[in-house]
């Protein structure tokens, strides 16, 4: 870490932060307000950032508030004076929920569009595929802000692979938690034949106690009574959905429909506000679910929300909108560290910016154009964003992070109500 940085630099630097924070070498000191300026030596190619989304029928609305976090991520590093001193470039592929759709889109970026580095794809299926056979091989860092499967901690990824999602290992003790403590003792459970499903279906048995009937459920298919049947055979009291929105639709309607359940549990991929208003607020109000979230204690959260707002005149209604933005912040800022859009040079740094020692830049204009100035004149930054401290283990994996529970209610709203803070990796 320390090694990595130019000699002529050091006093330059020390003198800098004295000027800027009063003492140098202070790491936890926040920077907000500075002019940036283009650093006297570094990358004399402008780094371009590619983003990889679903926009297939039924994720529209959900791909918008991610693309619009991207949007918002490039704007502030922008209008901070850019990376290398020239604004970032950025590229747009569509995966659809195919993962082969999913890797001939990101070499389209990486091979015609020519991008540094990806944020994306949405779903862990893709991510999985882009990650082994485009991005790993390629020598691109790919951070995915909602790829939260276990299996990516261990992909064949050649260390190119990060996210800014806490992994389902630590999402699915939370969501049976919650299920035993709303008084059910049998459940069944129906999820996606997909790595996210199997992941986040796996972890919450291993850490149910009850009975449990669990039943894969093939997102092509259109009958759904047999699953839901299979599933209900032990005498479930309540159906845990771990399907994305359209499929949980689907499910919820036709268990309503044959009087097969009337209590309902979800993951991540169905906290949508879409979902409740299809099937009505008096069905789904107080049926609770989990999802990654941010700290609500965390100023540069709140930092974010407030520009987010202004940007767009609401905040987000799904999740995994705030882990879009810190994964394009994050790649700008280890561009700069490495003062290279070489993949390996900003691979390297992504778990330098995210951690200490540094100084603590935040979601927002001010601090991330301060941010780029301590690093283009050679010093350290610590990125404490939008969702949660970056703070990669040797997987790319998250040290910490926040589960949330949330609960549809009678309004057809998505109420936050719980945030479970994740202090060690969840594969620990």
């Amino acid at each position: 870490m320390f090694l990595r940085r130019r000699i002529s630099h050091v006093f330059c630097t020390a003198f800098c932060l004295v000027l800027l924070l009063g003492a140098a070498g202070c790491g936890r000191t926040e920077l907000r307000s500075q002019t940036p300026i283009a650093p006297a030596a570094a990358a004399d190619t402008p780094l371009k950032i590619g983003l990889l989304l679903n926009f297939s029928e039924g994720a529209t609305e959900r791909a918008t508030e991610r693309q619009r976090a991207f949007n918002m991520a490039i704007k502030h590093i922008n209008a901070g004076g850019g990376v290398f001193g020239f604004p970032v470039e950025v590229a747009v592929g569509d995966t659809t929920r195919d993962p082969t759709v999913a890797v001939e889109a990101a070499r389209r970026l990486i091979e015609e569009e020519g991008v540094h580095a990806l944020v994306g794809p949405s779903s862990s299926a893709n991510s999985l595929q882009v990650a082994e056979r485009v991005a790993g091989p390629a020598g691109i860092p790919l951070i995915s802000p909602s790829a939260t499967s276990p299996l990516l901690t261990t992909a064949a990824d050649n260390d190119f692979f990060f996210r800014t999602a806490l992994a389902d290992s630590a999402q699915g003790p939370v969501l049976a938690r919650i299920t035993r403590e709303l008084g059910f003792t049998n459940v069944g459970v129906i999820y996606i034949d997909d790595a996210w499903g199997q992941g986040l279906a796996d972890a919450f048995a291993a850490a149910w106690e009850g009975e449990i009937a669990m039943v894969v459920f093939d997102p092509d298919q259109t009958a759904v009574r047999a699953a839901l049947q299979q599933s209900a055979g032990k005498g479930a009291q309540a159906l845990v959905v771990i399907t994305f929105e359209q499929a949980a639709e689907t499910i919820v309607s036709e268990a309503l429909a044959q009087g097969i359940y009337d209590q309902f549990l979800f993951g991540d991929a169905a906290k949508s506000p879409a979902l409740v208003r299809a099937i009505g607020g008096n069905r789904l109000g107080g049926m609770y679910g989990t999802a990654g979230t941010s700290d609500p204690k965390s100023a540069s959260a709140a930092a974010w929300e407030a520009a987010y707002a202004a940007e767009y005149g609401s905040l987000p209604e799904y999740a995994y909108v705030r882990e879009t933005y810190d994964a394009t912040i994050a790649l700008a800022l280890a561009a700069q560290a490495a003062e290279s859009v070489e993949g390996a040079a900003i691979r390297d740094e992504l778990r330098a910016i995210g951690s200490e020692p540094g100084v603590v830049v935040t979601a927002g204009v001010e601090s991330i154009a301060a941010g780029l100035q301590v690093l283009a004149e050679g010093g350290e930054v610590n990125y404490e964003g939008a969702a949660t401290t970056l703070d990669w283990d040797e997987n790319g994996d998250l040290r910490r992070g926040h589960i949330g529970v949330w609960r549809f209610t009678a309004d057809e709203r998505i109420e936050e109500v719980e945030v479970v803070p994740i202090a060690a990796p969840a594969q620990e």
